[in-house]
């Protein structure tokens, strides 16, 4: 059956990347949440997508030449379009985490280091990980496919799964190659034999992002593994009514 992440929480109606936001698709029913970590200038794990702070929030600069403290002073929905009575801050994963430990969701993490390298950002992460025990709550994605293989190295009961955006010939073959259990690949290069395929080579796929009903809809009657979508609660809404018209397969 094909589980709901929310990509960056609930970030269609909620200020991306913020506990707000994974509080709202816990809420919604969606089975995990998807996020992005970054090393700030003192070395804490903190959860935003960009590496400048300009378009999220009220500051500007990069986010690695701040401290923990400074960006947490920041406004992270400053430029959001719906209206917040209270400022939203960037979130720790540390945060996030003690979260979790009040619900069942799971937990896709992004490593944004395909541009800055971040050194010790997989060591930092595995380190929450183990002391959490969310070995199994946990999936580490990236765009940066040699960052994943370290991950297995050093955390290797963790899912893994590369985020690519171009087209790959046998995507299971690339995935096995990385030893990675999953792929999330951009909706738009991945059709549904490729899908279909890859699945039956036992390779979990999770195609980003997924807004549109057809979409939803097309991958939920496939049993893909995973959706990964700005809106958890029309996905989880659809789900049960494809669920109780009997149009998805066990």
């Amino acid at each position: 059956m094909t589980i709901v992440l929310a990509h960056r929480g609930a970030s269609g109606t909620k200020p991306e990347n913020t506990m707000e936001a994974f509080i709202a698709a816990e809420r919604a029913g969606a089975d995990g949440i998807e996020l992005d970590v970054q090393l700030t200038s003192d070395g804490e794990i903190v959860v935003i997508h960009d590496t400048t702070v300009d378009r999220t929030t009220n500051g500007s600069g990069l986010v690695k030449d701040f401290t923990r403290s400074s960006l947490q002073n920041l406004k992270a929905n400053h430029h959001f379009k719906h209206y917040f009575k209270k400022a939203c801050k960037i979130p720790t994963l540390i945060e996030v985490f003690d979260w979790m430990q009040g619900n069942e969701c799971l937990c896709n993490i992004e490593l944004k280091n395909n541009i800055f390298s971040y050194e010790e950002l997989e060591e930092k992460v595995a380190a929450l990980i183990y002391k959490y025990s969310y070995e199994k709550r946990i999936i580490i994605s990236s765009f940066n496919h040699l960052s994943l293989q370290k991950m297995i190295e050093i955390c290797p009961a963790v899912e893994t799964a590369p985020l690519y955006n171009h087209y790959l010939y046998k995507p299971w073959e690339y995935a096995s190659t990385l030893q990675a259990s999953g792929i999330h690949p951009k909706l738009k290069i991945i059709t549904n034999d490729l899908i279909k395929t890859t699945m039956e080579f036992g390779i979990h796929v999770r195609p980003y992002t997924i807004n549109k009903r057809r979409d939803m809809k097309r991958l939920f009657q496939l049993n893909c593994s995973a959706i990964i979508t700005d809106f958890p609660e029309k996905a989880v809404k659809l789900k049960k009514v494809l669920e109780r018209k009997g149009h998805l397969s066990q």
